[in-house]
């Protein structure tokens, strides 16, 4: 069996890492845009909450209990 050619193997990883880093780069854009659009969500969320509260949002540990 006649050994493989070295350029012809070195061709086939190319081509291989090419299609994998495109689509990585694929999965990259989608994850931006779903990034940007749930940052877009969280940013409406806290307008509405702010308008529903009147005010900031604080913490609940810093609250007393209902029963003090």
């Amino acid at each position: 069996m006649p050994a493989p050619d070295p350029i012809a193997e070195l061709e086939s990883r190319v081509a291989f890492q090419e299609d994998a880093i495109d689509k990585l780069s694929d999965v990259i854009a989608r994850q931006e845009k779903d990034i940007e659009r749930l940052t877009r969500m969280v940013q409406i969320l806290n307008t509405q909450i702010k308008q529903i509260d009147g005010g900031p949002i604080t913490d609940v540990g810093d609250q007393l209990p209902p029963h003090y």
